[in-house]
């Protein structure tokens, strides 16, 4: 009976010296939520290779995924989902890569949450997307020059505080002066968006093309695929929500014909965490 006891207790102390250790490692079990859309999945990858998570493979650049990683020292797990989710499921996993636009909307607070972030000079910019061959019709014009006017960049600068940042390099007073806008007067121009920060920032632009006697008709999704196809079929003039990476592969996935009209801002994506403090504990 006693030496039953005894091999009891040594197992006992086994396990729990193999807790223990399996605690000690920080690294154990760390999982990864990234969005499993083609460029912001690359997007996200390269963000944790910036900051020496991981390494990809340098010839997958921006079409990387999970099965490009060449080197995942931390044995992490990653959870490819849908990029508007991500957020909601933050609480289930060790982190999550989040696009800003995302973050704001879920009441997050990028610039004080994210634990690492993209440069502000990424080469995500959100553009203003029409059907090819419309690109430079002066309600086209008229629209981007309102966007990538001073008040519009102000407004980013001072709503969002680096969370999103204006990529206009001389912003104008909102006023293309090749475009007559005697003639678009009564003109009504219909732009597809996301409801944050994109709708919110077509609201200004709405009110300089009102100046003019042109009335901006904001129509919002939350989706990234009915905005490109209602450009597309002409049934709205223009979008703002899209990259210019994501814009390209749609095209090349669906035979569609969207062209860059103008650059306006980006979105920094961050690394958040619900139940860490520091990306360390990945290291």
């Amino acid at each position: 009976m006693k030496r039953i006891l005894s091999l009891v207790l040594i197992l006992a102390l086994a396990l729990s010296l193999a807790l223990f250790a399996s605690c000690g490692d920080k690294s154990e079990g760390i999982t990864i939520a990234v969005p499993n859309d083609t460029t912001n999945e690359a997007r996200a990858l390269l963000l944790l290779e910036a900051q020496g998570i991981i390494e990809l493979d340098d010839a997958a650049g921006i079409q990387a995924t999970v099965r490009d990683i060449t080197s995942n020292p931390a044995g992490i797990e990653f959870s490819e989902v849908e990029a508007a989710q991500i957020p909601n499921i933050l609480k289930d996993v060790d982190y999550a890569i989040i696009n800003s636009n995302y973050a704001i909307s879920a009441g997050m607070k990028p610039m004080e949450e994210a634990l690492g972030m993209e440069g502000a000079a990424s080469a995500y910019a959100n553009l203003v997307a029409v059907k090819e061959g419309n690109e430079n019709e002066p309600k086209i014009l008229a629209l981007v020059a309102a966007l990538q006017s001073q008040k519009v960049a102000d407004y980013i600068t001072s709503t969002y505080g680096g969370a999103v940042v204006s990529v206009v390099e001389n912003p104008g007073d909102g006023f293309d002066p090749n475009v007559d806008y005697a003639a678009l007067a009564g003109t009504e121009i219909s732009v597809a968006a996301s409801p944050t920060p994109h709708a919110e920032i077509l609201a200004l632009a709405k009110e300089i093309l009102a100046e003019k006697d042109i009335t901006l008709k904001i129509v919002e999704y939350t989706d990234y695929v009915q905005p490109n196809n209602v450009v597309e079929s002409g049934e709205l003039d223009a979008n703002f929500f899209q990259h210019a990476p994501y814009m390209d592969d749609f095209n090349a996935s669906n035979g569609t014909h969207l062209v860059n009209a103008g650059l306006i801002h980006v979105e920094p994506m961050g690394i958040y965490s619900a139940t860490h403090t520091t990306l360390d504990d990945i290291k």
